[in-house]
């Protein structure tokens, strides 16, 4: 072979040789720039590892995949978009880890329009299929609450798709489809144990599915299908805490304890809270002691539950002896002293605080507003207020509710409204009570007006407001049209609807609701039964009142309190059974309060039962001599029988205690003012014709009695 045959095959061998040791040494460069950025995420040196990307001569789509997760890692979503859009502009083409963390990005973000995107471009690339992309496309879907959109790709997908049947579920559960969700467990060719996990913690969630996962979890451990995991048990722990269910409680601690759980420190701690929300805080103690090293939020939870019980100098105890503690455990113990009247030990821990955070300061605005320093929460508000957050404005506003200053109340809505800040549910919650107390119709239908701006209109808590407000400003109608436009009523929508026609003396439509609400499977609570009860009692309806309240405690578990009892004695005292309400209050098993005998005064004096007055009467001195309301009503009744001698010898008496009777008042509202009189009140600028314009009034009326005798 001749020589320049030879040249050209060398060259060419050469060349390659070239070529590929050159495409080597660069594969080796970014593989180990793409190792470096990595390292660089994983300690949260994102500029670092953003500059390494950018410095890159030639990028793969490893490195365009590693910048983007890590920015999302970091929650830095905004970059993570940003760089996908570079990203596809550059025409790399994405794999299945791209898709895969474009689309969490976009579920995390609820994005649906970028999402909605990218899934075009999944299904043009063909990725649709593989297991990460299609588990990625439902959890976005299911983010962005899109659950058909969801059902679509779990019905295109699933029988390729293991994972999807989980995910499928927790879209369900994170939409509260309940029903939906159990339906496709139902369904499951093999249900694992974060199926049950997430059906279970589903339904503890859901406003009244505690009963229903606790039931599951039963089926769960009979059924032999798997053991339950920690995250399971956490859940169940949490059914029994909402439950207030004890016994229950202490069988699922029992089995936890089986499994070797009972250290778990998330498990701790929501144990300790189910003890505490019990009311057998020494349980909860033991828990706490018995855990090696409890973490921060197993104390925070043993501090809580010793507040509630009253315990200060227990959770003080505890709170001293605290290595690490944060925001939470100052804001319990603040808390804590000012509900037993600790207000300077709360100012103290607070000025203490090292890192005040927003809600620390909310809390204290709280302190101050329930010890009516109204001033001094005003002061804390307003170095604040900057920060536009609305708990802070919505915890203002409740200082003035609470302190009587509803216009200030008001006020403050319409600074928050010019200043732009986001309302929420309890915003309109806080504003609707404040026009219940002024009794402004005019005030509450113009906030009604906002609201319906608002995603709040069919709030169930917002509608109890309205509700609420529309019942005690005079209009049932409205009240009854604003319970129609709740998604899902629960009790309290429902009492405050049975309240408002009780109220309004609606005795008979307010049974009706009442049965209504039985169809529906709501459980009828204490406060449901003052609201019947007392529709009862303006209805005159004895023998349904009689039924309704036997049914209490053997029906639905409800004990009666003082306020059911006072109800059934207004009762049977209005409708003339004065010595059978006097038998009911003795046969009692609680202690009757003055204000219980006070209602039985009250149906003698109506009735002019002098015998059965001078005995309650006497009971009600003897547990408050200084009530003024007994004297005056006994008074009363000898009057009107004519008993002068004795009317003296109580006037006497009322007089020795030189006490005297608040005088009693009345409002109007007209033109946006509210203009309050009481008795021989003259302050009003135009009192004389008003004066003038009753007794007018008076006299006509006078006449029409005259004159139909």
């Amino acid at each position: 072979m001749g020589l320049k045959n030879i040249l050209p095959v060398k060259w060419k061998n050469n060349r390659w040789k070239i070529f590929f040791k050159l495409y080597s040494t660069q594969r080796s460069q970014i593989i180990s720039t793409n190792m470096s950025i990595n390292q660089f995420i994983k300690r949260g040196q994102l500029d670092k590892a953003r500059y390494l990307f950018d410095e890159m001569p030639s990028r793969t789509v490893v490195s365009w995949n590693t910048m983007i997760s890590g920015y999302s890692k970091w929650w830095k979503f905004s970059e993570s978009i940003d760089l996908l859009s570079t990203m596809h502009r550059s025409d790399i083409k994405f794999n299945e880890s791209t898709f895969s963390t474009a689309l969490s990005l976009c579920g995390r973000l609820k994005s649906l329009i970028d999402g909605k995107q990218i899934h075009c471009l999944v299904i043009k690339s063909g990725c649709e299929s593989f297991e990460l992309v299609g588990s990625s496309l439902l959890y976005f879907y299911a983010n962005c609450f899109e659950i058909k959109e969801g059902e679509r790709v779990f019905k295109e997908l699933h029988d390729k798709n293991e994972l999807l049947w989980n995910l499928m579920i927790v879209g369900y559960v994170e939409c509260n489809l309940m029903k939906e969700a159990l339906d496709l467990f139902m369904k499951m060719p093999k249900r694992d144990v974060m199926a049950w996990t997430t059906l279970i913690s589903g339904y503890v969630r859901s406003e009244e599915g505690c009963e229903k996962a606790l039931e599951l979890f039963w089926w769960m451990r009979g059924s032999g299908e798997v053991e339950p995991n920690e995250f399971t048990l956490d859940s169940v722990i949490r059914a029994c805490r909402r439950l207030g269910d004890l016994c229950e409680g202490r069988l699922v601690h029992g089995i936890l304890i089986k499994y070797g759980f009972e250290f778990d420190q998330s498990i701790a701690g929501a144990l300790i809270e189910f003890y505490s929300d019990c009311e057998a805080i020494d349980d909860a103690k033991r828990v706490y002691y018995g855990t090696r090293n409890p973490c921060l939020n197993a104390s925070n939870s043993l501090i809580e539950g010793l507040i509630s019980m009253g315990k200060i100098e227990d959770a003080e105890l505890i709170f001293s002896r605290l290595v690490e503690t944060d925001s939470i455990s100052y804001n319990l113990m603040i808390k804590g002293y000012a509900a037993c009247g600790r207000v300077e030990d709360s100012e103290r821990l607070f000025e203490e605080m090292s890192q005040r955070t927003i809600v620390s300061t909310n809390t204290m605005i709280s302190v101050y507003s329930r010890n009516a320093k109204i001033d001094k929460a005003l002061k804390l508000f307003e170095e604040t207020r900057g920060e536009r957050y609305p708990v802070t404005w919505n915890s203002m506003m409740s200082g003035y509710l609470q302190n009587e200053q509803y216009k200030e109340a008001l006020m403050l809505y319409l600074n928050m409204c010019r200043l732009q800040i986001e309302c929420t549910r309890s915003t309109f919650s806080v504003l609707f009570h404040a026009c219940s107390c002024m009794r402004s119709l005019q005030q509450g239908q113009l906030l009604h007006a906002h609201l319906i701006k608002t995603p709040f209109q069919s709030n169930v808590y917002v509608g109890t407001s309205l509700i609420d407000m529309y019942s005690k400003c005079g209009s049932i109608i409205d009240a009854h049209k604003s319970f129609s436009s709740i998604s899902s009523p629960n009790v309290a929508a429902w009492t405050a609807l049975i309240n408002g026609y009780a109220h309004h003396g609606f005795g008979s439509q307010a049974i009706l609701l009442f049965e209504h609400m039985l169809e529906n499977q709501v459980v009828p609570n204490g406060a449901t039964f003052v609201g019947i009860l007392s529709a009862c009692v303006h209805a005159g309806l004895v023998n349904e009142g009689m039924r309704l309240f036997s049914s209490m405690e053997k029906c639905y578990g409800v004990v009666p309190t003082l306020e059911h009892y006072a109800c059934m004695v207004d009762l049977l005292g209005r409708a003339g059974h004065l010595q059978e309400a006097e038998e009911f209050i003795k046969k009692m098993p609680i202690e009757a309060d003055e204000v219980l005998w006070g209602v039985l005064l009250n149906s003698c004096w109506f009735w002019m039962d002098m015998k059965v007055g001078e005995r309650v009467a006497e009971k009600m001195s003897s547990l408050n001599p200084k009530n003024t309301s007994t004297y005056v009503i006994l008074s009363n009744i000898y009057a009107e029988l004519g008993k002068w001698g004795e009317k003296m010898n109580v006037r006497k008496r009322l007089r020795e205690l030189e006490v005297k009777k608040d005088p009693g008042c009345s409002w109007i509202e007209l033109d946006d003012r509210l203009y309050v009189f009481s008795i021989e009140d003259r302050s009003h600028p135009f009192c004389n014709m008003i004066y003038a314009t009753l007794q007018h009034l008076t006299i006509n009326l006078n006449s029409f009695r005259f004159d139909s005798l």
